[in-house]
């Protein structure tokens, strides 16, 4: 593999905005510390903090492979993979073969380790999760959890913050803008209407709207909030 299909990177890109700005929000949350994990007891443990947590991957640096954790074969069918094999049927559900492939060989990418992100991402994504902890597990290998856990909080809707968001989320992949403000709507619940090919207009949480252009190459234009 030396690239993602088409239906991955869409996929991908409709958590782009609001995915961005729920890592944020993790980052800031967890704190700094070494950490344990008991995945019998699905719990992740850091500076002090515990957490529920489920293992959505690992990437091997070596063999610059993915493995999701629904097929690892020493958690199949563990609670542990629950949120993983979510993804998975996800995957099958609409035709992303990304989520649906046990192992992926990322070594013909540019970046490999940046490739097992984007998987990470996308996976925290379609599970809705709070976002994922990449950490170390060994020499060679990284493993990716998904916190599952209502003590994590959860990035809210900014209109004040709401352009940084979106031209944040439109350079993450740069693929598809649109599904970027789209994903990002839908996420939160924001109701919109189009206008034409070039506009989309929001109805912002507390009143107010959201005008969102794209230029002739369907990038993000401008991001116009006019308050009530």
């Amino acid at each position: 593999m030396s690239r993602f299909s088409e239906a991955f990177l869409v996929e991908a890109e409709r958590h782009a905005a609001w995915g961005a700005a729920q890592l944020e929000v993790l980052n800031r949350f967890l704190p700094d510390g070494d950490w344990t994990a008991d995945l019998t007891a699905c719990r992740y443990r850091q500076g002090g903090l515990d957490l529920r947590v489920g293992v959505l991957g690992t990437y091997d640096m070596n063999e610059r492979s993915w493995m999701w954790g629904w097929a690892n074969p020493g958690l199949r069918g563990t609670e542990v993979v629950a949120l993983a094999a979510a993804v998975e049927r996800y995957g099958r559900a609409h035709g992303i073969a990304e989520l649906t492939q046990e192992v992926l060989d990322l070594s013909g990418f540019d970046d490999p380790r940046r490739a097992a992100e984007m998987l990470a991402f996308t996976g925290m994504g379609v599970a809705e999760a709070p976002g994922y902890l990449g950490v170390p597990a060994g020499p060679g290998t990284q493993v990716y959890f998904l916190p599952d856990d209502p003590v994590v909080p959860r990035a809210t809707p900014d209109p004040v913050g709401l352009p940084r968001t979106l031209l944040t989320g439109q350079g993450l992949i740069g693929h598809a803008p649109r599904h970027v403000v789209a994903g990002y709507l839908d996420h939160h619940g924001i109701p919109r209407r189009a206008e034409g090919d070039d506009r989309i207009v929001a109805a912002l949480p507390g009143g107010g709207t959201a005008e969102i252009t794209f230029d002739a190459q369907g990038r993000i234009a401008g991001v116009g909030i006019d308050k009530l």
